[in-house]
Parts: C-alpha cells; structure tokens; sequence
C-alpha cells in the first residue's frame, strides 16, 4: 500500500508539474487569447467567422509566422534581426527579375533563396566575428537590402515572371484541399524548427548561447558560426515568405516587405521570446503571428481606423515583454 502510495503521489506530482508549466507557458495564454476574440467575434459579426474570412486570416499571417520562426532563433541567442523585411523586399525583385528574364523557375527561387542566405551571411560575420552590435548591423543592412532592390529594379514594378507564371502564381496564391500554400509551408516550417530547437545539437547550442554566451563558449559550444547560422536562418525565412507573397501578390515592387520587421519581432516576442535571450519556441512564433492578424482583422470589422493597427502592434509589445517581465520576477 506504501509503494503504491508513494506511486500516486509521483505521478499526481508530475501531472501538477505539467499543468504549472501548462499555465505558466506565454504560448499557452496567447492560444488562449486567439481562441477568445475568435469566439467574442464570431458573435460579434456575422462577416468573421465565414469562410472566406478565415481563409484569409490564416493566409495573411503565414507570411508574418514564416520570417517570425527565423527571427525566433535570433532573438534566443540575444540577437536581433531589423533587416528581415528589406529582405524580403530585395529577394522578391531578385526573384522577380530572374524569372522576368526567362529563366526557370528553380533558378528564379534559387537566386533568391541564395540572395537571403548572403544577407544573413553578411549580418552574422559583423556580429560574430566583428562584435558589432546586432542592431547596428541589422539597421544597416535594412537599409542597404532595401537601398539594393531599388537600385536592381530601377524603381520598376516586375509583374511579368517568364514561362513557370503559371506554377509560379500557384505556389503563392493556390490551395491544396481548401489550405493556402503559404499555411502549409508555415506549418511544416513550425514542425521543422519545433524539432530542430528541442532535439537537434544545433538547437540546444542556440539556447545555450542565450542563456549564458560566456558559459557556452567555455563548455565547446562554436557560439560564432552558430550565430552566423541563426542570421542565415532569419534570413533565409525572409526569402521563402517573399517568394510565396510574390507568388500570391502577382507582382513586386521595391516596397515589399516594408515595415514588416515590427511584426515579426512583434509576433516572436507576443508569442514567448524573451529579447534578453534563452527563451522562445517555434509554436510561439507562429501563435504570436496569428494573434496579431486576428486582432487587425477584428479592428477592420469593428470599422476601426486602420491607421490605428500599429498602435495596437506596439501595445501588445510592450503588454509581452511586460507579462514576461512579471513571470520573470515571479518564477525568480
């Protein structure tokens, strides 16, 4: 009776651990949140809860949770990355202009896939092996990226993408029983990188570097070349949404992705990133993207202004990085 006593109370133990952990996960609360104002608005207005809407909410935010699960791994190692919608904007025209010009589109996607992995080269040998400020560097290269694509597109809108068009547009904007492409490729991204930060050395070393970069360097952890990873990373992410927007958009300015950094550090940050570093998840990124399309969704069907939408954005950072502030001193 003793033993098997001892056996309950073990196993009451793990499950109360579980559900304190449960309550005290950010994700958690946001998925929480997301499902609340789903319900208030479906309620609410008719016009929420149709299909239609809900297509496109999951559309929109796909591109945002994408280049969030790159900035993810930024943000655990204590990085920053401000430079990820000129990216996004310089691998769209890049991409643009490839096809534009009669090549295929594998070589279309290649150059521009390859042109996000050399600008997130560029951010993490300066912040690496420079000790540059990763917000320096990556304001820097907002710039440059954007100051890149107007200067290869001659401030021209691409409209025009060879004879993969057809394919083209269907990656972007076509469906796959009833799903948008870019949620499918949000989702398998999430599961991706959901392994990658739990069971992969890889992961584990990117923790490490934002818990402690010092310890980890004494313990063998190439703190360097795995920042330089997580920047390509970041990078990368930028490039595919830009290839899926383009795809969805029909066509592409200079413009593309303007703005778009605040929220993606919005999303990474509302959905359990810690800025200091040593926190964060790929589920996090991707909730954090969806309640921000939610709630700007809910905002035009209130008949809010829109103009008001980044207001709201940068409300709910500093609402994140406070509760994770409170949670910090709590658990401490």
């Amino acid at each position: 009776m003793t033993q098997q006593a001892t056996l309950q109370e073990v196993a009451a133990q793990r499950e109360s651990n579980a559900l304190q952990k449960l309550a005290g996960s950010q994700p958690f609360w946001v998925t929480v949140a997301v499902a609340g104002i789903c319900i208030v608005m479906s309620m609410v207005s008719e016009a929420f809860a149709t299909g239609e809407n809900v297509f496109n909410i999951t559309r929109n935010f796909a591109f945002i949770g994408i280049m969030a699960l790159g900035m993810t791994a930024v943000i655990i190692t204590a990085g920053i990355d401000l430079s990820v919608g000129s990216i996004m904007g310089l691998v769209g025209i890049v991409t643009g202009l490839v096809l534009n010009a009669g090549f295929p589109l594998w070589v279309g996607i290649s150059a521009g896939l390859l042109t996000a992995l050399a600008c997130g080269a560029v951010n993490g040998v300066l912040i690496a092996y420079l000790q540059l400020s990763p917000f320096v560097v990556t304001l820097g290269m907002l710039s440059i990226a954007r100051s890149l694509a107007l200067i290869i597109s001659n401030n021209k809108m691409v409209y025009q993408f060879g004879p993969d068009e057809e394919l083209f547009f269907a990656m972007g904007g076509g469906t796959t029983f009833g799903v948008a492409h870019p949620v499918i490729v949000l989702v398998v991204l999430t599961l991706l990188f959901g392994f990658i930060f739990n069971f992969t050395a890889w992961g584990r070393h990117v923790f490490a570097i934002g818990g402690n970069e010092q310890a980890a360097r004494l313990t063998g952890v190439p703190v360097d070349m795995i920042k330089v990873t997580v920047y390509m990373a970041s990078g990368l992410m930028a490039g595919v949404a830009a290839i899926l927007l383009v795809g969805w958009l029909g066509a592409v300015t200079n413009a593309l992705g303007m703005t778009y950094e605040l929220r993606v550090i919005a999303s990474t940050v509302i959905g359990g990133a810690n800025l200091m570093g040593g926190q964060g998840g790929a589920y996090g990124a991707m909730i954090g993207a969806a309640l921000i399309e939610v709630i700007r969704n809910s905002l035009l069907l209130a008949g809010v202004d829109p103009y008001w939408q980044g207001a709201f954005v940068g409300l709910f950072i500093i609402l994140a990085v406070l509760l994770e502030r409170v949670r910090g001193k709590r658990s401490g």
